[in-house]
């Protein structure tokens, strides 16, 4: 991490510092990885004289952009792997035929793996096809909203599972209308295959080493920062991650800010360790603990009061309640905050029944408790919500990636309960700004818009459009709304003295350009400390 450790003063020609002080400074000047001053260039000149000075010119400077809840540590895996999203691919056979090259480069019997594959984008993948793409290969396909993938046949000898065996509780194995396996693992029956952090037992697919995961771990970086990410949340944390990211941090090659929402299966360790929310410093930080109690909306396992709108079911519950229970109620007792994992409103009822009964065993002030995702919501849960002080953190960029298909799925009139930005607002609920790539997209821009347009950027469906906020809404969302969701609004999301000097140059105001083309603006740098971590001039 480069800190500048002399005063260095910045200007622009237009700085949205969001001070609540009325009008936008002329300039600020920067010193030891702090915001020291803002005001009229004069008089910090005349405050800080020889100070250096970098003059942005026509672009607009904003405060470090802050993703609420993201996944590095899955993501500087994914990265080594194939990308099977809609942007690498044109439909399923050229899937297919980028599997089949990956298995010829491959040694005999390693495993394929690839993620973000898009099922309604890119079209329907049975293990049958992958069967042929790799014959010789254990294969496994995360959908993109990475509760469900697709293991060819290989893949499930591999696993043990054959047509008699049960599913793990919490999760399914997907058949065809023949009754067969058509190699479909739902919920907790991927989870214990591809995501380490959570996977209960041991799997057979093998995991990068730390080598190889440091080269992801750059990569991601270097793609987050060209969005104009200066701080994350990684919302599924294991002690392996963290000794990664700790490995990164000493060889200075860690230049996000991380805070850390560390998996429930292993907090027994963290408390054993007497480590809990707030451990660590500005650069890698434990915010909490993370957990699950349903499926996703992308997927369509999330547990809902009514059935889906084009194909029924109310999706799956994947921890039971009383699990849910004793887990949050473990958290609270050890005054640390949880995140817990609920998209559809039966399970953020569920979520909010354990707070409340973890409150009255132990009333107690902070820290807040979140619920991940959120998706859907009514009048009821937002005011209990309220009441408990809670936290939503939605996802930004849904509709705008989805589009229509979220209406297909959940119906017109439910969307406009979803991704409840302009209810949380209301309510005077803390809403902070996510996009759970690799889920969806990680541009913050792109939430931005999506936030503000609620449109589906390549459809342009209209998306529940009562849930629209403005663009200065959006953008504290994203900053000050996810530094309160991780306990550093105090020095993180404004451009502010004493406040980090975290900021990202733009190369349009996202306040006053036609909303529909926020996710367009250019990013021209990237500063954390007050130091650049990236330059249009660089490639991602």
């Amino acid at each position: 991490m480069i800190n500048e450790i002399r005063p260095v003063l910045y200007r622009a020609a237009h700085i949205v510092s969001q001070q609540d002080t009325g009008a936008e400074p002329e300039a600020f000047a920067a010193e030891g990885g702090r915001i020291r001053a803002t005001g009229p260039v004069a008089e910090l000149r005349d405050r800080f004289p020889g100070a250096e000075e970098f003059d942005f010119g026509d672009a607009t400077v904003i405060p470090g952009l802050n993703d609420a809840h993201i996944h590095l540590a899955i993501a500087a895996e994914d990265l080594l792997h194939l990308d099977l999203s809609v942007d690498a691919v044109n439909g399923v056979d050229d899937l297919l035929t980028r599997v089949r090259a990956e298995a010829e480069r491959a040694a005999p019997g390693e495993w394929i793996r690839g993620s973000r594959y898009d099922d309604t984008k890119t079209g329907p993948l049975s293990r049958w096809d992958l069967d042929r793409a790799a014959p010789g290969h254990p294969v496994i396909v995360v959908q993109v909203a990475g509760h469900w993938g697709v293991a060819n046949s290989a893949a499930l000898r591999a696993l043990h599972i054959d047509e008699d065996t049960s599913a793990p509780d919490g999760g399914e194995h997907g058949r065809d209308p023949e009754g067969r396996l058509d190699g479909r693992l739902v919920e907790r029956a991927l989870m214990n295959v591809v995501y380490p952090a959570t996977a209960r037992g041991t799997s057979p697919l093998r995991p990068s080493s730390p080598q190889e995961k440091l080269r992801g771990l750059a990569r991601a970086q270097r793609l987050w920062h060209a969005a104009g990410l200066t701080s994350i949340c990684d919302a599924l944390i294991s002690p392996d991650d963290i000794a990664l990211l700790q490995q990164a941090r000493t060889r200075d090659e860690l230049t996000l800010r991380v805070g850390m929402l560390l998996s429930i299966d292993h907090y027994p360790t963290a408390r054993t360790l007497g480590v809990g929310s707030g451990f660590g410093d500005d650069l890698l930080r434990l915010v909490g603990v993370k957990a699950f109690v349903d499926g996703a909306i992308g997927g369509r396992t999330c547990l809902l009061s009514e059935p889906f709108a084009d194909s029924g079911g109310h999706g799956l519950q994947t921890t039971s309640t009383q699990e849910l229970t004793d887990q949050v109620r473990a958290v609270h007792e050890d005054g640390n905050r949880i995140g817990v994992h609920a998209n559809g409103d039966t399970a953020i009822r569920l979520v909010l029944d354990a707070f409340e009964a973890a409150q009255r065993a132990s009333p107690r002030r902070g820290p807040r408790h979140r619920i991940e995702h959120c998706s859907v919501i009514d009048t009821e849960i937002l005011a209990r919500m309220r009441a408990l002080d809670a936290i939503a953190v939605p996802f930004a960029g849904y509709t705008g990636y989805h589009g229509g298909a979220l209406n297909d799925w959940y119906g017109a009139d439910r969307t406009e309960r979803m991704f409840a930005h302009r209810s949380f607002l209301d309510a005077g609920v803390t809403v902070a700004g996510s996009s759970d790539y690799p889920c969806g997209p990680y541009q913050p821009l792109l939430g931005l818009q999506s936030m503000v347009t609620r449109e589906g950027i390549e459809d342009g469906a209209p998306v529940g459009t009562s849930q629209r906020v403005t663009a200065q809404e959006a953008l504290r969302i994203f900053t000050l709304g996810s530094a309160e969701a991780e306990g550093t609004s105090r020095r993180k999301g404004r451009l502010a003295p004493g406040y980090l000097a975290d900021f990202t140059v733009l190369g349009e105001n996202p306040l006053t350009v036609d909303p529909h083309t926020i996710a367009s603006i250019p990013v021209m740098a990237t500063y954390v400390g007050g130091g650049c971590v990236y330059e249009a001039s660089e490639k991602a």
